[in-house]
Parts: structure tokens; sequence; C-alpha cells
């Protein structure tokens, strides 16, 4: 059987995984903070016991488009998102870091703020605890800053401050999570530079023509493998038969 009919199935099955990952960036449209997944398709040569005149197809995502989304106002003093450059830390499960653009915050029942994603925020020394408030409010340095239960309205308090980090994006990556994480594991070292802005969110960075577009054009090379497929039975099928004759 001629190697053409592996080459159309390998192609038909890579093109697939492209298509999930489209559908996946359409599917996080409209969820804050999300960046796009990149795809690419590269050719593989069938090497063998001739000359490699097939070449399988491959799928990949080579990198994450980091390039900011657009600021959505809410008018909340609780959501925050980083203007420019940069990542808010939080707390993974496992304990290690992991990085967001925005978060729409929350103190849990334990008092600890929380990020959009339910991971704790990270502070100066570790998740940040908030003690008991009437108000808290969230700087653009990262500052928090409260007015304790029964408090005048002038006694603030500033409790600790948002770690913020701004690594070199070649050394991030996304996560199975959805956050970003250092290529090597290691915690990014806080940078003064980074600003938030408070009462916004950051929209995802997901055109949905281009990514429709994409997913139109990979369901027609999809049917095209499949015909290469058929083809290619028909041609077994005919040799087949041939030697049946003979």
């Amino acid at each position: 059987m001629d190697k053409y009919l592996y080459v159309a199935m390998t192609g038909a099955s890579q093109n697939a995984l492209a298509q999930k990952a489209h559908a996946n960036n359409l599917a996080n449209i409209s969820t804050n903070g999300f960046q796009k997944d990149l795809e690419q398709a590269r050719s593989m040569p069938v090497f063998g016991d001739s000359f490699p005149a097939r070449a399988y197809a491959m799928t990949e995502r080579p990198a994450t488009d980091f390039s900011p989304g657009s600021m959505v106002e809410t008018g909340r003093d609780l959501d925050v998102a980083v203007t420019g450059n940069g990542f808010i830390a939080v707390q993974s499960p496992d304990g290690s870091e992991s990085y967001v653009r925005t978060g729409s915050l929350n103190v849990d029942a334990l008092g600890v703020l929380r990020a959009g994603n339910g991971m704790p925020v990270m502070g100066n020394g570790g998740p940040i605890a908030v003690p008991p408030e009437q108000k808290i409010e969230v700087g653009e340095d990262g500052t928090i800053s409260i007015r304790s239960m029964g408090e005048g309205p002038r006694v603030i308090a500033q409790i600790d401050r948002i770690k913020l980090v701004n690594p070199d994006i070649k050394t991030m990556t996304k996560g199975l999570d959805g956050s970003i994480h250092t290529t090597d594991g290691k915690p990014a070292q806080a940078d003064a530079g980074v600003k938030l802005v408070s009462g916004f969110l950051e929209s995802s960075n997901v055109n949905a023509v281009e990514e429709m577009t994409s997913v139109l054009a990979l369901s027609k090379q999809f049917e095209l493998h499949i015909k290469m497929m058929n083809t290619a039975k028909d041609d077994d099928q005919a040799m087949a038969r041939v030697l049946q004759i003979s």
C-alpha cells in the first residue's frame, strides 16, 4: 500500500489538533485576560528504504500571543489589570508561583485575597491575608489599603503589596491551568515599574474573525485529507483486482 495513505491520515489527525487550538481560542473570547495560543504546521520527511518523497504533517503550538487585550471598565474596586507589560503573581495549587494579567479579586471567608481564577494573590511575603475591613483599595503600584471595621473614613492602613513582575516574555509559557509560568520554574523577580489600574479588567486578545477564518480553512484542508485517504483506498482495491486477474 502506498505511503501516501498514512501521509493523508497524519495530515487529517494533525489538522484536527490545529482546529482544537483555534476552537479553544474562540471558546475563550470572553474570558478576561485570556491570551491566545498560536498554531503552525510543518512537514516531516518520511525516511525509509527509498528516497523520502513523502512528508508527514505536524501541528505545533510554538508560543502564546502575549499582546495585551483592551481594557474593560467595571467600576469595581477589586477589579485590577496590568497597564503595559507585566504580570500579577499568584500561587498555584502546587505551591509554585504563576502569573496572570488581570484579576477580579475577592477576599474569601478566611481573609485570603484571591484572583478571579481562585488562586491566592502573592504579596511581599507570600499569599496576601486581609483583616476584617469596611473598605479595601488597590493602588497603581499594587499596594493594598484597607479601612478596618469601626474606623473612621480617614483611617487607612496599608497591609501588603501585590507582587508585580515583568520578566522576559521568552522565558514565559502558558500552563494547563491557563496561567503563565516561567520556563525554568523559578519565581520571577518583583518589578516596581509594573503598574495596575483599578476598576478595569483586561479582555481576551482573541480576534474572533481571524480564529473563525482559520477554523474554516482547516476544515477545508481536513476534507482534502479525507479525499486523499479515499483515493488511496480506491487505488489499493484497483491494484488488488489487477493482481487477481494476473
